[in-house]
């Protein structure tokens, strides 16, 4: 009877049948979630392409100083901007702004001031250049609006993507989102304000 024991337990411990069903039951979640975190990633890079393409081709209406039939300039250019997204971005709860500057190098630049006190912060009373000339020192010289003819216009858009598989939403912010950000910076056309580009 013993030896019949040890026979059978020789025997199974050498048995291997059943272990590529349990090797396969050991890798196929792990297998899921990189397929799963592939596509994420891909998706998030395709959606970035879109949008940044949008904003391209927004601008490229912009700078021209068209004037739409019906809306304003920004209802189009937002409307640019969601005929390429393809419905993948919801604009209705992203941030698209439209700012005006005289020169590149001032774009989302602070105006330069003298720090008096050498404490890093403009406090008032400072001496500081007036970009905009708007009379008060400015974190951003720009101003809304989509500018005149010559003048430097920064399209942009800040947006939210959802996660298709929860699992990953611990990589977005507190609402799981992630925040993801496009922006390009054109010069208008020198156009005739009576006609459209010159």
């Amino acid at each position: 009877m013993q030896r019949l024991k040890k026979k059978w337990m020789q025997g199974f411990l050498r048995c291997k049948s059943g272990a590529s069903a349990l090797e396969f039951g050991l890798a196929i979640p792990v297998f899921v979630l990189m397929m799963a975190g592939v596509i994420e990633v891909a998706m998030v890079l395709f959606v970035s392409v879109l949008t940044e393409g949008g904003l391209r081709e927004a601008s490229r209406y912009g700078i021209t100083g068209q004037t739409p039939a019906s809306g304003t300039i920004e209802d189009q250019l937002v409307a640019i901007v969601q005929e390429h997204t393809h419905g993948l971005v919801q604009l209705s709860t992203s941030n698209v702004t439209f700012k005006v500057y005289d020169d590149y190098t001032h774009i989302n630049a602070a105006e330069p001031f003298e720090d008096a006190n050498s404490n890093g912060v403009f406090d008032a009373g400072e001496s500081f250049t007036d970009w905009n000339g708007n009379g008060t020192w400015d974190t951003d010289t720009g101003t809304a609006g989509t500018g005149g003819a010559g003048e430097i216009v920064l399209y942009e858009i800040d947006y939210e993507w959802e996660f298709m598989t929860p699992i990953f939403k611990v990589f977005g912010g507190d609402d799981g989102k992630l925040d993801l950000t496009a922006s390009i910076a054109v010069r208008n056309e020198p156009w005739d304000p009576t006609g459209g580009a010159t």
